[in-house]
């Protein structure tokens, strides 16, 4: 028996029965895979596809998201890009490629992109997933230039410096309004520097007896972040009860879905004080705070660099700010007291 290989099939559960699609977004396929009638609803399916017009804007959506270059991404991508390729469907499919090739198009995709301007990185996102569109139309020889590339963000805070300080951390674990679950995730991201997608997946099968250590979502598994387990990470791990395969879940014992920790999250910021009035706290800047945490323990910058992810450059900008700043103060004030008393 011949075993043909489908590209770009998605499939979906719902009430206990699997259903499955061409692509995500695209027509459903009928029959059990495998088997002719199957093979068939495929084929009618991508032949679809081929015979598309390709003037219109909704062919080249539709082409990108069969396409290898989309389906390369991690599945958490793909489902949070889908979404906004149905928008920029529904706004952009009846229009003709050639718009695109306007530079004074950008003024409608900049009136699109700002129906989000009150989540500027909101609107950054969308206007992402669009530009991703026309660089596979560019690349297919089908535009001359991507004019995406012209239109900047809304969103341009420099986070790079910013971390959680010890009372900021404390402000989270002292509120009672503050679920267990969202504090075993802010003190795990502390001990770990892990990414947000790398904490809500990893699991107990990840711990080792003197590491945890996850391939890391970011380079869609080709890379390891490694979190050395000390004694304040393993007293974390024998507090949090193995209710299911990932370290951490949801206050139901499931594991977390993106969308469901977000919203918590930043509930769990407000009813703590750590959102608005000036501050504006991010999980990933618990990142900067472990790299602080690793460089009082003795790692070098490049050893936090590597860590990390980061540059040197980078680490030591933190360091500087965070702790080398305050050593040199504390001296200070050490001789000037020391000063006094000899008076």
């Amino acid at each position: 028996m011949v075993t043909v290989r489908l590209k770009g099939i998605h499939s979906v559960h719902a009430k206990g029965h699997p259903y499955y699609y061409a692509w995500r977004g695209g027509p459903r396929l009928h029959g059990e895979p495998g088997s002719q009638e199957f093979l068939a609803s495929y084929k009618a399916a991508t032949d679809t596809i081929a015979n598309l017009d390709r003037s219109l804007f909704s062919t080249w959506v539709a082409l990108y998201r069969s396409s290898d270059e989309f389906r390369k991404n991690a599945a958490s991508t793909r489902e949070e890009w889908s979404k906004w390729l149905d928008r920029i469907n529904d706004h952009f499919g009846d229009l003709s490629l050639g718009q695109f090739d306007r530079a004074a198009f950008r003024v409608d995709i900049r009136k699109w992109r700002d129906k989000w301007k009150h989540a500027p990185r909101t609107a950054d996102y969308g206007k992402q997933v669009l530009s991703r569109v026309l660089s596979y139309a560019v690349a297919e020889g089908k535009l001359i230039l991507n004019i995406c590339h012209e239109i900047p963000n809304l969103y341009s805070v420099d986070r790079s410096d910013v971390i959680w300080e010890d009372s900021h951390l404390a402000r989270l674990l002292e509120c009672n309004k503050v679920s267990a679950e969202i504090k075993w995730a802010g003190r795990l991201a502390k001990l770990t520097g892990f990414r947000r997608a790398d904490l809500l997946t990893v699991s107990w099968t990840h711990v080792e007896q003197y590491a945890i250590e996850v391939r890391t979502q970011k380079s869609r598994a080709k890379r390891r972040a490694t979190a050395p387990i000390t004694r304040e990470l393993r007293d974390l791990l024998d507090e949090i009860p193995k209710r299911a395969t990932t370290i951490l879940t949801s206050s139901k014992g499931c594991p977390w879905t993106p969308d469901g920790f977000g919203s918590s999250w930043w509930k769990a910021l407000e009813n703590a004080g750590l959102h608005g009035n000036g501050l504006d706290l991010h999980l990933h800047d618990l990142r900067g705070t472990f790299a602080t945490f690793i460089y009082r323990a003795g790692f070098s910058s490049r050893e936090i660099a590597d860590t990390l992810g980061w540059t040197e450059d980078r680490v030591d900008r933190l360091i500087d700010r965070y702790v080398r700043r305050e050593d040199i103060l504390k001296d200070k004030i050490q001789r000037l007291e020391a000063g006094g008393k000899s008076k």
